[in-house]
């Protein structure tokens, strides 16, 4: 029988649309416990490429007959030597195309709805790194928040609407992956702005994100307010967009919080974040949309794909912010930190432009799950 090719972008379709998949992960057990393809009807096996070169058929009464089967490896490769091997034997399967490196960089787009004068709001969201980055389009011109390393997207998307690009945001310093906010702007010369808290440090050009900045998008009354929130990074900044979207950035997820400790300093923000989470967000409206830049767990996604809920139901489901005690919250946070995410260093100074890794060294960089949150 032949074998098929996956793309990410199908891969995706398939999390999101909650179908049924078998998938069998050849790579080393260590990075399958790291990170791994995840969704509500997604069945995984791992066997490591090595274990199977003397062939597959000790594997075959672990992979089912009634369901659609995916190999997945790094980069592809292996996972083309196995699926031959298996459908050599009478089995139709699939491999991933492009691997897990594909998988990491793939942006699905999802529209999150219309603004009060004309305009959308778009999240694209990154499945296999649990990013989330958005757009919003208003009169024929487009801001882009927190974006990934990779601008065509968003360049070839703000085309298929006839929108340029005016303004490019980062709501802080990223840690976890490598923002394409600055390419973005220089390809459009839209106005390139960031926290100048989070960008001492940085060796190009910026716009200062302050808290009260308005900056508008189209000739529309379409506002985005710059909203001062540091906790995760000193000069994390949110946006309340339209008054009914709250791009809250890394530091309020779905179902967990920012983590204060990705520039070395826990202790010291960690009471910026409660000042954030239990003061300035208490006075902002329920009903806003919490629109987050990342997500922890598959869960969090919505039946369409976005991650998005009201910040009043966060109020009340939400354990981070939900902790009267505040040495109760400290502690949380402190003593319940995930591992750092993966070259995170290399990441901030590629971000403040201090250091510029080819195209294979940063897509290395960025492999592996999102760290951003403690819960």
């Amino acid at each position: 029988m032949s074998v098929n090719v996956m793309t990410a972008k199908e891969v995706a379709k398939k999390v999101i649309n909650k179908e049924e998949l078998f998938i069998l992960d050849v790579r080393n057990e260590s990075d399958f416990n790291d990170w791994k393809i995840e969704g509500q009807n997604i069945d995984i096996l791992n066997i490591p490429y090595f274990d199977l070169l003397e062939g597959v058929e000790e594997i075959l009464d672990s992979i089912p007959s009634n369901k659609e089967v995916l190999v997945v490896c790094a980069k592809e490769g292996s996972s083309i030597y196995v699926a031959e091997m298996l459908s050599e034997v009478g089995l139709s399967v699939s491999y991933l195309k492009g691997g897990m490196k594909a998988w990491s960089e793939h942006l699905e787009p999802v529209k999150i709805g219309d603004l009060t004068n004309g305009g959308e709001i778009y999240q694209f969201v990154r499945l296999g790194k649990g990013c989330l980055s958005y757009m919003v389009v208003s009169d024929g011109e487009a801001a882009v928040i927190d974006s990934t390393r990779k601008p065509d997207i968003y360049l070839d998307f703000a085309a298929s609407l006839d929108v340029k690009i005016t303004h490019v945001f980062d709501t802080h310093l990223h840690a976890d992956h490598i923002s394409g906010g600055r390419q973005i702007a220089e390809s459009t010369n839209a106005t390139y702005w960031l926290p100048p808290k989070d960008a001492e440090e940085v060796t190009f050009d910026y716009s200062p994100l302050e808290g009260g900045n308005v900056v508008t998008i189209g000739n529309t009354d379409i506002n985005i307010h710059a909203l001062y929130s540091p906790g995760h990074t000193i000069g994390s900044t949110s946006f309340v967009v339209d008054e009914r979207y709250l791009l809250s950035g890394d530091i309020l997820f779905i179902d967990s919080i920012g983590r204060p400790d990705l520039a070395g300093l826990a202790e010291d923000w960690v009471g910026d974040l409660r000042e954030t989470l239990y003061n300035r967000y208490r006075e902002l409206s329920e009903e806003l949309i919490v629109l987050p830049a990342h997500f922890m767990i598959i869960e969090e996604l919505n039946e369409d794909g976005s991650v998005a809920k009201p910040l009043g139901t966060l109020f009340a489901e939400n354990h981070g912010l939900n902790m009267e005690d505040e040495a109760e919250f400290r502690q949380m946070v402190t003593g319940n930190l995930p591992p750092q995410p993966n070259s995170y260093q290399e990441i901030r100074e590629t971000n403040m432009g201090k250091i510029t890794p080819d195209d294979d060294k940063q897509r290395e960089m960025e492999i592996g799950p999102n760290r951003c949150a403690v819960r």
